[in-house]
């Protein structure tokens, strides 16, 4: 979430700027702003909404400048306003920031800036406090007021710092927010992902946590928390601007979904020699390491939590491990039993989620091996862990993941045949029949995007439900609570996932006549109890839409609707089960005029608590 881009160079930076925040809105914003050093000093322009209602502002305005910067803000603090968007100043007007994150102390620096200097607020927002506490320690050195400034911060930030009255000079630092450093030939930037500058540059500085960094035009220096300079190895992009393109799909989200068997295919076959053994780069557990776990913890967030409960079966299966799977923002809060004999495994598709971040740190505390599962490389998650398992979707820009979500499913079975393999429990017909099954899963998916049209006549007959349930066992329930958040992430329906088994302990009271359920149904060994809760939902009203196996026809007799999915062994399904889900959301929100790509209220990739 929020977006900060910054330039310094020889050309506009304005249109510069312009164009690298466009390539953030992806992360999830409700305003835009941008601070430029021009010859008639700085200038701030900002408006509530999207950047179109930015460059309308703009439009007709002679802004060159060759020092900017640029936000878009998703609220935290303050609502959605012009005066709370970024860049705040100074009261000078001289100094202007942008941040990523939240400033946990505000009030207290707010309240002693206003006690101690007399300084009248312009918004309501803890940025402001960050943009007035530099002002109060600058005299004529930005670098000695930033170092100050920050000192008093408390909180998570990422900065982008620039001076009307030292024009050549763009100042950023870092603390638990992401930031990156772009390297040009007369020229560098800002960023808080890689898409908003891969236009212009390859070469890049992933910036770590308490530094700053002073970049001109021909010059980059980072320094850590004790103002000594460090070095930091290039690291180049090697991925294509134009994947982040849609290549003519109408929205990200479409072009994701049918980009999963590539990127399943990518992931499994990176890990994987000739003779068919999962080799894992960048993974160096022994078996006798894997031997001394005695419990495996998954911790995640959102999509990636959800992989994280199929993981937990797949592993305990596969390895014959004990897995828990916990929310990240709720982990490090209630004391969890880690130490040196626990492989604690982070899931995160940006890497840089704060709560996992936060949870992964508390696990190393306590002696725990940490490996990620990523998908962007160099993030803040991957750079922390012990191992690091990149997936390999490529860029994922619409905001409701969905090939993420597959190859982190991907990396879980992986992990655990690797894990069981490494200690001699998986009988080699079992692992070489996992291998088979998975690399048949491209090909399978393939089938189900053929179905797109089926998928799409059904969405056209229950877009205009209000409450939607989905229900499944086994494997399937895990896989039901993912296709109830695309559901509600993109389509604002009221949708509803539980273990089937569960319905009568409560749930079913809400099931009425026209209620929609969304039953899978691809566990061949609790078909029939499936069959009974199907059952359950009719003899009450309910249209039943199933997601089943081919040939199932028990499935077709009692429900409403099918779509089916290609055969395949029960321990494989949630890979090829999920992608309909994925579909039907999709063009439910499409036939409710929604805006798919960037749903209200959501962002990309949660940076703050």
């Amino acid at each position: 979430m929020c977006g900060i881009v910054g330039y310094i160079g020889d050309e506009n930076a304005r249109d510069i700027i312009i164009d690298g925040l466009k390539r953030l809105e992806y992360r999830g914003y409700d305003s835009a702003g941008i601070a430029l050093c021009t010859e008639n000093g700085l200038v701030v322009r900002k408006r509530q909404g999207r950047i179109q209602n930015l460059e309308n502002m703009i439009a007709g305005e002679d802004l060159y400048a060759n020092l900017g910067i640029g936000h878009t803000r998703w609220a935290t603090h303050g609502a959605p306003s012009d005066r709370n968007a970024h860049p705040h100043c100074d009261r000078s007007g001289r100094i202007a920031v942008v941040h990523n994150g939240i400033i946990e102390n505000f009030m207290e620096l707010k309240e002693w800036l206003q006690k101690e200097y007399g300084i009248e607020f312009q918004s309501d927002t803890d940025t402001e406090v960050i943009a007035q506490l530099i002002g109060v320690f600058y005299s004529g050195d930005l670098e000695e007021a930033v170092f100050r400034a920050v000192e008093k911060l408390q909180g998570s930030y990422g900065l982008g710092i620039i001076c009307s009255e030292e024009p050549d000079k763009l100042i950023a630092v870092r603390r638990d927010s992401p930031l990156i450093v772009g390297l040009g030939e007369g020229c560098n930037f800002i960023a808080s992902d890689i898409p908003a500058i891969l236009r212009h540059v390859r070469k890049i500085y992933l910036i770590e946590n308490n530094e700053t960094v002073i970049l001109t035009k021909n010059d980059v220096k980072i320094y850590n928390a004790q103002r000594q300079e460090v070095h930091r190895e290039v690291f180049h992009v090697t991925w294509d601007a134009d994947a982040a393109e849609k290549e003519g799909y109408d929205h990200f989200m479409l072009k994701e979904i049918h980009e999963q068997p590539k990127g399943i295919l990518d992931t499994i076959r990176r890990r994987m020699d000739a003779d068919g053994k999962i080799v894992l780069d960048g993974i160096r557990m022994t078996k006798a390491e894997i031997e001394n776990f005695n419990k495996v913890y998954i911790v995640a967030c959102g999509t990636a939590y959800h992989a994280g409960l199929i993981g937990k079966t797949v592993i305990e299966k596969l390895a014959g491990i004990s897995v828990e799977v916990d929310i990240a923002s709720e982990f490090r809060y209630r004391e969890p039993f880690v130490d040196d004999r626990t492989l604690f495994i982070a899931i995160s598709q940006s890497g840089e989620t704060l709560d996992t971040l936060a949870a992964l740190r508390e696990a190393k505390r306590k002696g725990a091996r940490v490996l990620s599962v990523v998908n962007v490389v160099g993030s803040s998650v991957a750079r922390e862990s012990d191992d690091v398992f990149y997936t390999w979707a490529g860029p994922e820009i619409a905001v409701a993941s969905t090939k993420a979500y597959t190859t982190q499913l991907v990396c879980m079975y992986l992990i655990g045949l690797y894990m069981g393999r490494e200690k001699g429990t998986l009988p080699q017909d079992v692992y070489d029949r996992y291998i088979e099954e998975l690399l048949a899963v491209p090909e399978k998916i393939e089938k189900v995007l053929r179905q797109e049209k089926q998928i799409e006549n059904l969405a056209k007959k229950f877009y205009r439900r209000d409450n939607i349930f989905f229900i499944g066992r086994g494997m399937d329930s895990a896989v039901s609570y993912e296709g109830s958040l695309k559901l509600k992430e993109i389509s604002y329906i009221n949708s509803f996932a539980i273990a089937a088994g569960e319905l009568k302990h409560g749930t079913i009271a809400l099931i009425e006549e026209g209620t929609l359920v969304i039953a899978l149904a691809t566990q061949d060994r609790l078909l029939e109890k499936m069959i009974s809760n199907i059952q359950e939902v009719r003899a009450r009203g309910a249209d039943v839409l199933a997601i089943a196996k081919e040939n199932r026809t028990a499935v077709e007799q009692q429900a409403d609707d099918v779509i089916y999915i290609p055969e395949c062994m029960d321990e494989i399904t949630p890979l090829i089960s999920v992608v309909p889900l994925q579909i039907f959301a999709y063009y439910i929100a499409k036939q409710r005029g929604c805006d798919i790509d960037k749903p209200k209220n959501l962002a990309k990739s949660v940076t703050v608590e």
